[in-house]
């Protein structure tokens, strides 16, 4: 139910005319779904590099309509800057940002390729993760010789493009076209001015490290010549350390190549301990352009752990967590809405979660048939998550329960994460109620309409059904935390952690009832394909709702007598 999010970064050997770097920036905002967030021209580079993010589909789609402009509009036999090129659209990388792993982008890297060399004649090599072959997983290695040397290059056989032609082509030259992770622009401020300081953490963390010397200070060499290295202290890692004006400070410059290797806040604290041992302190940091929110979140539980509090806290209250310890504030605030990609392109306003608890409610009480019962049932669930993981924190701290805390955090965390899934169902469902709308309305004059219609509409019932059934699916998990707190939770607590169980009841038995009528929406159907959904459907609903009445009849019993029996009769 997640949202895909990619991010596509193509550069093309043009900075300078404006009229055809607006040409490809209207091409990309063209494509529904493709999101453009930066342009970024250089004058003395003659290179411009995008950047943009949405839905998989979309930036394949908008990849190729820009590539498509810069294939006509730039002549690479006039083209000269200082950046490496050696084509119109010199590298394309798909990044993972949300909900898609890596191989999954280099499969659009390859989509995309085979289009390009198809459809445009353009000849084109995959590198990073979606490199076919070892020598091609730089793109410094793919790209010597640039595109002067490009022609003679292209005869060896060895340098046969991954699609495409095998023949130069003068005007477009090639392209590179590949998956890497994300990469991070990070820069952590310094309360001094020495740009020598700085530079000096900056050869202490970096993956490179510096030249190794001998008792008397000279670089040692190796057998080939080359200057033996001393690597630094953390992996995919790129820094230098300057003064910027601007700021009147010193600056360790940082490129997370990789934030799953090593992330924000592990840089952080190492550069915090590199200038402790100079006799520096650290003020802040900055992320330059856009960061994802799985770093920023990463963050936050880094420092809730390091103060010995529960990290099951809401998305909201991590990040401000890493906003605060991360200082990321110092030179000028920060927005998460305007810096974590996900929140930059999320659609405002139209999402039933983001309306306030009045807005909700009165448009639930319109005329209009959606939001109804289903989104109903998935906000309950959410409810039953939300005080369960309330629950687990307000014991978290209590005293007497220490050896808890393991387990608390557990459930703090399993309740968030359900939260946030539970209230995008909420918008699932009416979704998917609006399609079987939108499938009812479109044309059945022809029989290849009638059929198209008929598919349409039946596509619909099956995601009006989905929606639902993972709802349900989720209840179990739901009582499961909700048990635990009524066990284990802070007793002063133990009304809320039964209201959570009551809640994840609720939740299933709304959910049940909206399985049951999509599916006899569809009990006409005539093909045996749907015929076998529907029934596997049923089965797993009925098997799910017992389990889920029998356990709520335990929670409530188990409640009843920790309340006490005379409170009870009284």
């Amino acid at each position: 139910m997640s949202l895909q999010l990619v991010e596509c970064v193509p550069n093309f050997s043009e900075g300078r005319d404006k009229k055809v770097i607006d040409a490809i920036c209207d091409a990309i905002r063209s494509v529904s779904g493709a999101n453009l967030l930066d342009v970024d021209p250089g004058i003395s580079t003659n290179r411009t590099v995008i950047t943009m993010v949405g839905s998989p589909d979309a930036c394949v789609e908008a990849a190729f309509q820009a590539i498509a402009v810069s294939a006509r509009m730039i002549d690479m036999t006039r083209h000269h800057g200082e950046h490496p090129r050696m084509g119109a659209c010199d590298v394309c990388p798909f990044v993972p940002v949300a909900n898609i792993t890596m191989q999954e982008c280099a499969e659009l890297a390859k989509r995309l390729g085979e289009r390009v060399g198809r459809e445009l004649g353009v000849p084109v090599y995959l590198y990073a993760n979606a490199a076919t072959r070892p020598d091609r997983y730089s793109l410094a290695d793919i790209r010597q010789g640039e595109y002067e040397g490009l022609a003679e290059k292209m005869k060896r056989p060895d340098f046969t493009p991954d699609f495409g032609p095998s023949t130069f082509n003068a005007k477009s030259g090639a392209t590179v076209i590949g998956a890497r992770p994300f990469l991070i622009a990070y820069n952590v401020n310094l309360n001094t001015r020495s740009k020598k300081l700085a530079n000096e953490i900056a050869l202490n963390i970096r993956e490179a490290g510096r030249g190794k010397r001998d008792d008397q200070g000279q670089l040692i060499k190796d057998d080939q010549g080359q200057t033996v290295k001393m690597p630094g202290t953390l992996k995919e890692v790129r820094a230098v350390g300057w003064f910027v004006e601007e700021y009147k400070r010193a600056q360790v410059s940082i490129n997370l190549t990789d934030y799953q290797v090593t992330s924000m806040h592990r840089a952080f604290d190492e550069v915090q301990e590199q200038a402790a041992r100079l006799g520096m302190r650290v003020t802040g940091s900055e992320i330059v352009g856009l960061v994802p929110l799985e770093p920023m979140l990463a963050a936050g539980r880094h420092y809730l752990a390091r103060q010995g509090r529960s990290q099951g806290v809401s998305e909201r209250d991590l990040i401000e967590c890493a906003i605060q310890s991360l200082g990321l504030s110092d030179l000028a605030p920060f927005d998460p809405d305007e810096k974590i990609i996900e929140y930059k392109v999320a659609a405002k306003g139209k999402n039933l979660r983001d309306m306030s608890l009045s807005d909700f409610a009165d448009e639930l009480a319109s005329e209009s048939p959606a939001p109804g019962g289903g989104s109903t049932a998935a906000l309950a669930g959410a409810l039953s998550a939300a005080l369960s993981a309330m629950v687990a924190n307000l014991t978290f701290d209590k005293k007497g329960f220490e050896a808890r805390r393991l387990e608390l955090n557990r459930v703090a965390n399993g309740a968030q994460d359900l939260k946030k899934s539970l209230l995008l169902l909420v918008d699932e469902d009416m979704q998917a109620f609006n399609s079987i709308i939108e499938a009812r309305r479109m044309p059945k004059g022809s029989q290849a309409e009638k059929d198209a219609r008929a598919e349409a509409i039946m596509a619909a019932n099956k995601r009006a059904i989905d929606s639902p059934m993972a709802v349900l699916r989720m209840v179990r998990v739901l009582m499961d935390l909700a048990a635990e707190m009524i066990d284990k939770g802070n007793p002063n607590s133990l009304s809320d952690a039964g209201v959570a169980a009551l809640m994840a009841a609720a939740c299933g038995e709304g959910a049940y009832y909206n399985v049951l009528i999509n599916i006899d929406g569809l009990k006409d159907e005539s093909k045996d394909s749907v015929k076998v959904y529907l029934s596997a459907c049923s089965a797993e609903a009925n098997e799910l709702i017992e389990a889920v009445r029998l356990k709520q009849h335990a929670l409530h019993k188990a409640v009843l007598a920790k309340i006490g029996p005379s409170l009870i009769n009284a």
